[in-house]
């Protein structure tokens, strides 16, 4: 089951006090980002973020599963909390913070 539209828009909506957060499609879920950094994904309607010992803090309790079959476990935030965007934002910002800036893409060849 692929993630609904309504899920991003209201996640991303309650994530508004956060700066900079989006959400870009890939292989019919989602790639959640906060200033171009990747701090997670939505699959089937579920919000995954990447595990950092700052985010894993201000989350617990949170569990772990895979966001789709063979990969790597991620905190799973369950949509009972979604409603707390304060805390939900201030979650993605403390994830953002611990993670490493992304690479700047290489230009492709021949373009």
């Amino acid at each position: 089951m692929a993630t609904q539209q309504r899920t991003i828009d209201f996640l991303l909506e309650q994530a508004t006090g956060v700066g900079g957060v989006t959400a870009k499609p890939m292989f019919g879920e989602y790639g959640v980002y906060v200033d171009g950094k990747m701090i997670g994904s939505v699959c089937d309607d579920q919000l995954f973020v990447k595990p950092t010992k700052s985010g894993r803090t201000y989350a617990e309790p949170v569990s772990d599963a895979p966001p789709y079959p063979g990969a790597k476990p991620q905190m799973l935030i369950t949509a009972d909390r979604w409603d707390n965007a304060e805390w939900l934002g201030e979650l993605l910002r403390v994830t953002a913070a611990e993670l490493p800036t992304p690479r700047p893409r290489k230009p492709k060849r021949g373009a």
